[in-house]
């Protein structure tokens, strides 16, 4: 008689029950946590009766094969097959483990498709695209037979010294619903036998922290807790399934989240209706011993955080490996080891792993990067990039015969990478920096195993293998080949090194037209100026860039200046200096072609900033949705000493072509009905173009203090030339409701006004006013519906 927890047919619940009815406690703890693939490779070789001692009880995950190796993905999806099979055919339960892998800016496996940074992809505000994106994502993972993704970054960004910024969709909550749920949605599909399961983290304000820190203390109310940071994970949750979670490192008002049954359990189980699993982030367990001080030793930090509804410690059983000596001791109780161990089996089960643990290894290098990716992320780069200023030099004339590209980011491909991108991410690998991972880790590196870190060196190391990369002297080359195109560095991406700018300068001045390529470093070494551990206090172009276009400038040659960084930077200097001023937020494998796409007018720009641009470090935390007061420059003038007003607010970004907005039409709704706002966008100038349509509310009388005015819908909308479109919106109340005083969600009748316009504060925003009626109604934020949109 079959097992009923090998019968396809069974419903989940009972193969659940019956598979964790004969599992020992061992066997289920094994299922909550990972393994390092260096813990089953020995001497550079699968050495499968080695493997099948170290798994002999099963194991819930393996940590990152793509990820931690140079295989190529015929290479990793046999690795995966033969370690699956130790698991299916040589342990006495034969449960399947699950692959996980990251994926923010495309798989990060060599070979893979390398599209934009997390937040370059949210520059395009184009939640279709981020859908095709998620599909090719998921594609390559499911070749290799990677089922669970340690993505998408859902932080609301509001402190630009993080250095984690560019993994994320921005600092508004509804740009990051939006383009987070679009993710989930693409890569899990509404079946996860199909799909891949996704991972929003870091849950959470983890991005908020005091000093702009990695890992550093967060210190949020309840009220801006819901409201803002955790918006976008309820958003995914509700609208796309997601499937999991990650705890944030931080400690909230002094609560390590990954100890918090508060957070994990009562927040996110009970308010926001979660029911997948919740992963640890990498040795956030152990953090609750070395880290938080909140446990004494191992055993305990596994004791808090499996308590507290962490269901899963990764990278590896460091701390979970001691609970079924806790549970013998009285501890803790074997019923919440089974509860934990039952989200795992389901998932399991609802991944189709039991029938289809394995994959066609021979079929994966196919599906890396084709033609038709790369052109994806050629789409993806020039949707994204941002046009700040344009005085009349762009689009460039196609009869320039000399043009002069300079800048470190001008012809160096690993500069177009983010801190999550392969093979930036893999620095801490293969230069053998074990140092960089614990520095990494906030110290966590160095109480460890010398085995329960990568190693660098041998088959397996990941090396510096780049997919061909296009720069933007490349692209420029391209775009124009009957014009000379002349390179010089003139100076490094860091440092303190001036000795190459004369020639820079003197390429510029004998030049039609100079093209200066600057920014920031993404990675985790010490030598990455941006990315994750790599936060800062000065927000302007590191080393001796700002010198670099300034001196160009001084040419007086046209000079147009291309950021290309994860950074949001303070560039005051530069945008008085250049006569041009773009964003290409690291745009990865065809950011070249991208950029110079945009520079030659083959595309029109249309992206938008996902994020405020200060003036100076010292006016953070400026976005555009302040609470009442928030905005200086509104009630209190400017500083002392300087403008209290952004340099470029969210929303940010010009185009070739003008568009003209007509009158808003307003039926209002009330606190229990929708309001249905539209507005005619006409295409104005010669080109055809996108628009990104924004709305803003503010509720004009509160019972608490709100927002100035925050973004509760938008839509990019593709509008030819000589041609009007008519953009409506339909706003549920649920979508203007807040926390009130007795932070219940509720949705107040009063007065609202409405503004649509090309960005958060756009001087020509067409606004209305409107009463909504009814009486008080209350929401939870299960229920809250997202602002829909149609384009006619």
């Amino acid at each position: 008689m079959t097992e009923v927890y090998r019968d396809p047919h069974a419903a989940i619940g009972d193969r659940v029950a019956d598979l964790l009815g004969r599992m020992t406690l061992e066997e289920k703890v094994a299922q909550l946590g990972a393994v390092w693939l260096t813990a089953v490779v020995r001497d550079e070789v699968f050495d499968a009766d080695h493997a099948a001692e170290i798994l002999a009880n099963g194991i819930g995950q393996v940590t990152r094969i793509g990820a931690s190796t140079g295989l190529l993905a015929n290479e990793s999806a046999q690795l995966g097959n033969s370690i699956q099979q130790i698991l299916v055919e040589r342990t006495r339960l034969g449960i399947p483990m699950v692959i996980h892998e990251e994926g923010v800016g495309g798989f990060l496996h060599r070979g893979a498709t390398t599209f934009p940074q997390g937040l370059g992809l949210a520059a395009t505000w184009d939640v279709e695209l981020m859908a095709e994106v998620a599909e090719v994502i998921r594609t390559q993972m499911t070749a290799v037979g990677a089922r669970h993704n340690l993505s998408p970054v859902l932080d609301v960004a509001r402190d630009p010294r993080w250095g984690r910024v560019e993994e994320t969709y921005g600092e508004s909550p509804e740009l990051c619903a939006r383009m987070g749920t679009a993710y989930v949605q693409g890569l899990q599909t509404d079946n996860l036998a199909n799909g891949v399961v996704c991972t929003g983290k870091h849950f959470l304000g983890y991005g908020y922290s005091l000093g702009g820190r990695n890992q550093a203390p967060v210190h949020i109310g309840e009220r801006e807790l819901r409201e803002v940071y955790a918006e976008p994970f309820a958003a995914a949750i509700r609208d796309a399934g997601l499937a999991s979670i990650m705890n944030s490192y931080s400690s909230i008002d002094g609560e390590p989240v990954a100890a918090s049954r508060r957070l994990l359990t009562d927040l996110l189980r009970g308010e926001l209706g979660f029911d997948g699993t919740v992963v640890a982030d990498y040795f956030a367990v152990l953090q609750l011993h070395f880290n938080h001080m909140t446990a004494l030793d191992a055993a305990e930090s596994a004791i808090q955080a499996l308590s507290a509804g962490l269901d899963i410690e990764l990278p590896a059983l460091d701390c979970y490996k001691h609970l079924p000596e806790a549970v013998r001791a009285g501890r803790i109780g074997e019923a919440i080891v089974d509860e934990s161990c039952a989200r795992v089996l389901a998932q399991k089960f609802q991944l189709g792993l039991f029938e289809n643990p394995y994959v066609d290894a021979d079929a994966a290098l196919a599906l890396f990067d084709t033609p038709e990716q790369r052109a994806l992320a050629r789409r993806a780069a020039a949707e994204g990039v941002i046009l700040l200023k344009n005085e009349g030099v762009l689009p460039l004339d196609p009869s320039i015969s000399r043009l002069a590209v300079v800048g470190p980011h001008a012809d160096d491909p690993r500069l177009l990478q983010g801190d999550y991108h392969y093979p930036a991410h893999l620095e801490i690998i293969y230069q053998g920096r074990t140092e960089a991972v614990t520095e990494a880790l906030g110290g966590i590196g160095a109480d460890m195993d010398a085995d329960q870190l990568p190693e660098a060196g041998g088959r397996f190391s990941p090396g510096p293998h780049f997919n061909p990369h296009v720069t933007p002297v490349g692209g420029l080359r391209d775009a124009l080949p009957h014009a000379e195109v002349v390179h010089v560095a003139g100076c490094a991406d860091a440092g303190r090194d001036t000795s190459g700018i004369a020639a820079a300068v003197e390429a510029a001045a004998a030049a039609d037209v100079a093209v200066v390529c600057v920014g920031a470093r993404s990675g985790l070494v010490a030598e990455s100026t941006v990315g994750e551990a790599r936060d800062a206090t000065d927000l302007q172009l590191p080393g001796v860039q700002s010198q670099l276009v300034a001196e160009v400038a001084a040419t007086g040659t046209p000079t147009i200046v291309v950021v290309i960084s994860g950074r949001v930077h303070t560039l005051e200097e530069e945008s008085e200096a250049a006569d041009a001023l773009l964003w290409s937020i690291l745009p990865g494998e065809e950011g070249g072609r991208a950029i110079a796409d945009v520079l030659v007018g083959a595309v029109n720009p249309a992206g938008r900033l996902p994020v405020t641009m200060p003036r100076h470090v010292g006016q953070i935390p400026l976005h555009h949705d302040m609470r009442r007061r928030g905005d200086r420059s509104e009630f209190y003038g400017d500083y002392v000493d300087r403008s209290a007003q952004a340099r470029y607010w969210f929303g940010h970004g010009l185009s070739y072509t003008t568009f003209e907005y007509g009158d808003l039409t307003v039926a209002a709704g009330s606190t229990t009905s929708a309001t249905e706002i539209s507005v005619p966008v006409a295409n104005a100038g010669q080109r055809d173009g996108d628009e990104v349509v924004q709305l803003y509310a503010t509720d004009e009388v509160a019972s608490v203090a709100r927002p100035i005015r925050e973004m509760i819908g938008f839509a990019r909308v593709s509008i030819p030339a000589g041609q009007t479109r008519t953009v409506a919106f339909t706003v549920h109340p649920s979508r203007l409701a807040f926390h009130g005083r007795d932070m219940e969600l509720i949705a107040e009748p009063g007065l609202f006004t409405f503004r649509v316009g090309a960005s958060s504060f756009d001087p020509d925003m067409r606004e209305a006013q409107v009463e909504l009626t009814g009486e008080v109604a209350r929401y939870d934020r299960q229920a809250i519906v997202a602002t829909s949109v149609e384009v006619t």
